[in-house]
């Protein structure tokens, strides 16, 4: 790989964005076609996991390069004073010569003053607003007026369309296509009476009557407890009254979910558009790296689930990732090994002409850059505490392990010696219907990956 200066690196990143939530992930109707242009002239990931997926924590893993277990961010508790001391991948990019910018939502803690590691700074306290944020730009805080995806994207552009000295690194992250929600210290969600997602007025006629088609896992709570029964109590909580009006407010697991997230993506593709355009005019879009992902994923009623994120079914643990640099990645590629978010810092790091410290547990991905044969692993670890932000989730903690065929879900406060855990063969049964956990011809498959979630436990937390 030879290059002429070191690359400028843009991460583009969506707040609870599903892997098939745009148009090269393969959205039935959404169209996205900036955003599809970093797929085509680059490499789309199909396998790109996130390791604890939900805001705070997956956030923090993707900016350290390491697991939950290890950061210690483990839900989205306001965890302030400690993502102020998070081993972030621009403070290595700094001392490798990088004006480096954060403009986007943090949301590691309530706190959205700047951080170490950032030249530029624009971000807001907790979730933020849709319409009229605040926003705190390098220590001082600002009232805005309008739509927040339309002034991020002004933002973004206006640090990239800049004279730079230096090569650059800027961490966009939208708040789109997050609804509008109030978050407590102790990690308890309020959907705002904003009245949840929250549409770009040139955009609320897009998608009027398109359908998002029905997938086999689209189940009832009392079909998916048949094989599933670790749900039983928390489907039943989920009747209760403050479980309900959280579900109405964000019309879960509806149609119109699903599009009125459609239409807020329209405004994130215009963005990634207009940054492409400013690129490509001042001679550096070509050298320039830019990795596209979401935080987590969510699920549109798969497993009967709905509007978490947090489980380790395919829905909420995979992640769009699409990444385009020419010096490096041929255009239309397709990389089908396992990659976890982690691998961004230490991928990063080497393009800056660095070496990752050994505090990063991700691994760089210009092996899989150079070769579709390429594998940096042959498992990952999935891992979930349960926390207060739905009140349905109580005791739903887990550590889960996914191969490229097989995915073992391990239930911490559910039953005794893994009676109510989960076994899937994601090879014949991808919509994770058959819970094999019992099957005595699958026996010797579930200890195997017993064993080898014991080893990704052990080596998260550095033993």
């Amino acid at each position: 790989m030879k290059r002429k200066q070191k690359p400028n690196l843009l991460v583009i990143l969506i707040d609870d964005l599903r892997y098939d939530e745009f148009g090269a992930g393969g959205h039935p109707y959404m169209k996205t076609p900036h955003i599809d242009r970093i797929a085509h002239e680059g490499a789309l990931f199909t396998r790109a996991f996130h390791t604890t997926p939900i805001c705070s924590p997956n956030r923090a893993s993707i900016l350290s390069g390491q697991y939950a277990s290890r950061h210690g961010i483990i839900d989205n508790v306001a965890r302030d004073a400690m993502s102020h001391r998070l081993p972030n991948y621009h403070l290595e990019l700094q001392r490798l010569g990088y004006e480096t910018a954060h403009i986007g939502k943090w949301h590691m803690g309530n706190d959205g003053r700047p951080r170490a590691g950032y030249d530029r700074w624009v971000s807001y306290d907790g979730h933020g607003r849709l319409t009229d944020p605040v926003l705190n730009h390098d220590g001082r805080y600002r009232h805005h007026r309008g739509y927040i995806t339309d002034i991020m994207n002004e933002l973004a552009l206006d640090f990239v369309d800049r004279r730079h000295d230096k090569p650059f690194s800027l961490f966009f992250a939208h708040k789109a296509v997050h609804p509008d929600a109030e978050q407590a210290a102790d990690g308890t969600l309020k959907i705002s009476a904003q009245g949840g997602y929250v549409v770009a007025e040139r955009h609320r006629n897009l998608y009027a009557r398109d359908i998002f088609p029905p997938t086999p896992n689209m189940l009832s709570p009392a079909e998916v407890v048949k094989s599933k029964p670790a749900w039983t109590e928390c489907f039943e909580l989920r009747e209760q009254k403050v479980s309900k009006q959280i579900l109405k407010a964000v019309h879960s697991g509806t149609q119109r979910e699903i599009r009125l997230r459609a239409q807020m993506m329209a405004a994130v593709d215009e963005g990634v558009g207009a940054l492409l355009n400013a690129l490509e005019a001042r001679g550096e879009l070509d050298n320039t790296c830019i990795v596209f992902l979401g935080d987590n994923g969510y699920f549109f009623g798969e497993h009967g689930l709905g509007p978490e994120r947090r489980f380790a079914y395919e829905e909420g643990i995979r992640s769009p990732f699409a990444v385009r640099y020419p010096p490096a990645i041929r255009a239309g590629s397709r990389r089908d090994g396992l990659v976890i978010c982690q691998d961004i810092a230490p991928t990063l790091i080497e393009l800056a002409g660095g070496k990752p410290g050994p505090q990063i547990q991700g691994r760089s991905l210009l092996p899989m850059f150079a070769s579709s044969r390429a594998r940096l692993r042959r498992s990952l670890m999935v891992e979930y505490w349960a926390e207060n932000a739905m009140p349905w989730l109580v005791g739903m903690s887990y550590k889960a392990v996914r191969t490229e065929r097989y995915k073992y879900i391990h239930w911490v406060n559910r039953g005794r010696d893994g009676e109510l855990d989960e076994l899937y063969d994601l090879e014949t049964d991808p919509w994770e219907l058959t819970n094999l956990n019992r099957s005595r011809a699958h026996a010797a498959t579930r200890e195997r990956l017993r064993r080898d979630l014991g080893s990704l436990v052990k080596q998260s937390v550095g033993l």
